[in-house]
């Protein structure tokens, strides 16, 4: 296999690589832990992938996961770090809870669309203020969206702590939406009609980045704005375009966890998955297929993670290392792509 054919390989057999490693290296902590590292993942993959019920439950977990790493991955094309899946996934389950809990009288055909409707504005609303002020104003989009995460949150917190806080309720907690506006839930499990979707928009998502116009400005603005603006795409418009669709998608995975879960607006709605969005986005290099795999395997390892604690005494904690593991693995093949790119550039350039 020539240089040329094994780096055109290397964006689809890094992402495995690294998923590979992580395990691998994981299999070592299982190990120092005092456990058999075959009991360990036999417990978390059977469990979360071959047992019905706990299949649901990963489908559960995978919901969220995959509509916010759909919103992270669009900004990347369009060349922005969306840090703020997480707060984004806070205000679409706060506009979906208002629609619940305010909105009386619906059918579930029209309730269920308005919620997750008004779900997705809110988190675009908070996609698009970090894109404005990029585009027109130049604030680096990492900070603003990390910030706003933390706006985001303590608003949800505030709410649920006074006006929307449930009568008696012992820990904050929003009263429950009305049936109408509820998911419905396949049955004998967890899962609801959020995973449905997701993959819905996945698909779509894929056939606007690679079969339309849209997605053609969208990547060529990614790679380079300069070039874009010569070539007659206007680059700001474009830059708050893919953050307001970054941050609706966001908003979307927090309008299912509120319907379709839950029920009701918690102070936590999110453990994390916003921050787990990014990581999933970079795992699977910018390819929808990716992102609906990698979700998978994430969704997969936080559904399993107690059981395996339970079933070969290993620490939860070892499902988040080998998380982190495969972002370090995948980032270090990053960085060996770059540089076997730039070795093959200068072999061209030589006579």
């Amino acid at each position: 296999m020539t240089t040329t054919n094994r780096i055109q390989l290397l964006p689809i057999i890094s992402p495995i690589i690294a998923i590979a490693s992580a395990l691998f290296v994981g299999a070592i902590l299982i190990l120092i832990a005092g456990a058999n590292p075959v009991t360990a993942y036999t417990a978390l993959f059977q469990e979360s992938m071959n047992n019905y019920f706990g299949f649901g439950n990963t489908l559960t977990k995978m919901t969220p996961l995959l509509l916010t790493s759909l919103g992270v991955l669009v900004a990347l094309r369009g060349g922005q770090f969306n840090i703020g899946g997480e707060g984004q996934i806070y205000l679409g389950a706060l506009g979906s809870a208002l629609v619940g809990l305010y909105v009386q009288g619906l059918p579930a055909l029209i309730h269920i669309p308005l919620g997750l409707l008004v779900g997705f504005m809110f988190g675009a609303v908070w996609g698009w203020i970090p894109g404005y002020l990029k585009a027109i104003r130049g604030v680096n989009e990492v900070i603003t969206t990390l910030l706003l995460n933390y706006i985001a949150m303590n608003l949800v917190s505030y709410l649920v702590q006074n006006p929307l806080k449930a009568a008696n309720a012992p820990s904050p907690y929003s009263p429950l939406i009305a049936k109408s506006a509820q998911l419905p839930i396949l049955p004998g499990s967890l899962a609801h009609g959020g995973i449905f979707l997701g993959l819905l928009i996945a698909g779509i998502l894929w056939i606007l980045l690679q079969r339309s116009p849209f997605g053609y400005q969208i990547t060529a603005v990614g790679f380079n704005p300069t070039a874009s603006a010569y070539a007659g795409i206007s680059v700001p418009r474009t830059i708050i375009l893919v953050m307001t669709l970054a941050g609706g998608l966001a908003g979307l995975a927090g309008s299912c966890e509120v319907m379709g879960l839950k029920y009701r607006l918690f102070e936590e709605v999110s453990p994390g998955y916003g921050f787990d969005a990014i990581a999933i986005a970079f795992l699977s290099r910018g390819n929808v297929l990716g992102v609906v795999l990698t979700s998978l395997f994430f969704a997969a390892l936080r559904s399993g993670a107690n059981v395996m604690q339970r079933s070969a005494g290993v620490p939860v904690t070892v499902v988040f290392a080998i998380q982190g593991l495969a972002m370090l693995f995948v980032a270090i093949a990053l960085a060996l792509e770059s540089q076997n790119s730039n070795l093959l550039f200068r072999k061209k350039r030589e006579p």
